[in-house]
């Protein structure tokens, strides 16, 4: 085998190299090096290793193509041979560097029933988190060889939020183990060879918008690009928990299907103020199950109009009633909110608009209690559609029952401000809408 020659790794590169865990993510901004050290790292591994099998994994074949075919090319220039057909790189002792793309998230099925002992995915937020969850199945065999995952990562892209819960927010489930993840965080200004051959390069991302410039910079993860609400500021908006005066009116505004009950008590104040107190989120509740729920956790409180989206006004085919008659026959009155998805976007971020008072205090005439959690998570991690700018991309879907039952809120609200000012008067007994009779609140 040819002479080896690997280039000197910067400090970041090198710690990337020397992580052993399960699962090892490297990156957080542009610039880092993340490609390189992504592929000098499957080198490293086949050489030490020989007969190991490597599956090195881009989003897209054209970006697979220009990342990492043509560079492995030049790269392993007699040290491997590549085998154009497979997109394979084929060692003389055995080792193998698969190279693959994922594109839909059916193309996880080319992978199936293979078998590799070391994943490295580039660009890892470009991927869902089942389309990862269903590579990392390939990641076994009955030898002595490591299993490891390696990926690349920048803020932003529709796995977001699964990278940063992993590797950031270091939040796991229960079949997870925290000592499995080790996250190493590389700036543009680690990457001395970049900045050496491009010393413009750090000026160019200062010149980037607000947002992007963060994300792409400084490797921030509460900021990125395509973040829908990027008036939310946990600072701002989470708000220490407090007892809710009893003659604040109350709202309880539902997102329900059998996947997910999301559901949100709201106080609102003689101003205009409104805390978020309470959140119920959970799937798997069948309607009169969902219903039980509200009405036990509102014992006690004063009424509250109760808020549910349009599609439960649906009749159902099977039993010819529609959902919010069965919330009915279990002692659940609902009111009907607005259609419109980007209105209701709009009144979010009309709520959520962060204001200056004459003290230089900041604040929103939204908050939240600490206590809803999945709210405060998903709401800054929800991207624009890329069809449509002013809506809400729906994937990941698990990111917007939360915001979608604030959403019912803040359209319903800003329907009752518009018809009769911000100071319109709370009647708890409504003309339904979509429903025979009265609304009656729980």
């Amino acid at each position: 085998m040819a002479k080896v020659l690997i280039e000197r790794p910067n400090p970041k590169q090198a710690e990337f190299f020397r992580a052993k865990t399960r699962f090892v993510a490297y990156g957080g901004a542009r610039g880092g090096g993340k490609s390189w050290a992504l592929r000098r790292k499957a080198l490293l591994l086949c050489l030490q290793y020989p007969g190991i099998r490597v599956l090195l994994i881009r989003r897209t074949y054209p970006e697979l193509r220009e990342n990492h075919v043509l560079p492995l090319q030049r790269e392993l220039s007699g040290l491997a041979e590549y085998k154009e057909t497979a997109k394979c790189f084929v060692f003389s002792n055995g080792s193998r560097i698969q190279l693959g793309y994922c594109d839909k998230e059916s193309d996880v099925l080319r992978y199936q029933g293979q078998e590799f002992d070391i994943l490295c995915i580039d660009e890892a937020t470009q991927l869902s988190e089942q389309q990862f969850a269903a590579l990392t199945m390939v990641v076994r065999g009955v030898n002595d060889f490591p299993k490891r995952v390696y990926l690349t990562c920048n803020p932003g892209g529709i796995g977001h939020h699964w990278v940063k819960r992993l590797f950031i927010d270091r939040a796991y489930r229960e079949t997870e183990k925290p000592e499995d993840y080790t996250f190493i965080k590389a700036l543009a200004s680690d990457n001395k060879a970049l900045l050496e051959k491009d010393p413009g390069y750090l000026a160019m991302l200062d010149n980037l918008p607000e947002g992007l410039r963060e994300a792409w910079r400084d490797g921030r993860w509460d900021v990125f690009s395509g973040q829908y609400f990027t008036e939310f500021d946990p600072k701002v908006h989470v708000v220490p928990e407090f007892a809710i005066p009893r003659g604040w009116r109350r709202y309880v505004t539902i997102d329900y299907g059998l996947d997910m009950l999301a559901a949100y008590w709201i106080a609102e104040d003689a101003k205009g103020g409104c805390y978020v107190y309470r959140e119920v989120y959970e799937p798997g509740l069948i309607v009169s199950e969902a219903a039980e729920r509200i009405r036990r956790l509102s014992e006690g409180e004063p009424k509250a109009l109760v808020l549910a989206p349009p599609d439960l006004w649906s009749r159902q085919r099977e039993t010819g009633k529609t959902t919010a008659e069965i919330f009915a026959e279990h002692g659940v009155y609902l009111t009907q909110t607005g259609n419109c998805r980007v209105d209701g976007w709009l009144a979010v971020k009309e709520e959520l608009k962060v204001t200056v008072s004459e003290t230089g205090e900041k604040t929103a005439r939204l908050r939240i209690f600490p206590c809803c959690k999945n709210l405060i998570r998903c709401l800054p991690l929800l991207r624009h559609d890329e069809r449509d700018p002013n809506d809400v991309a729906n994937e990941p879907h698990e990111l917007t029952h939360g915001p979608d039952a604030l959403r019912g809120f803040c359209s319903f609200r800003r329907g009752r401000r518009t018809e009769a000012g911000p100071a319109a008067p709370f009647d708890p007994v409504l003309p339904a809408a979509g429903f025979g009779g009265t609304v009656r609140v729980i």
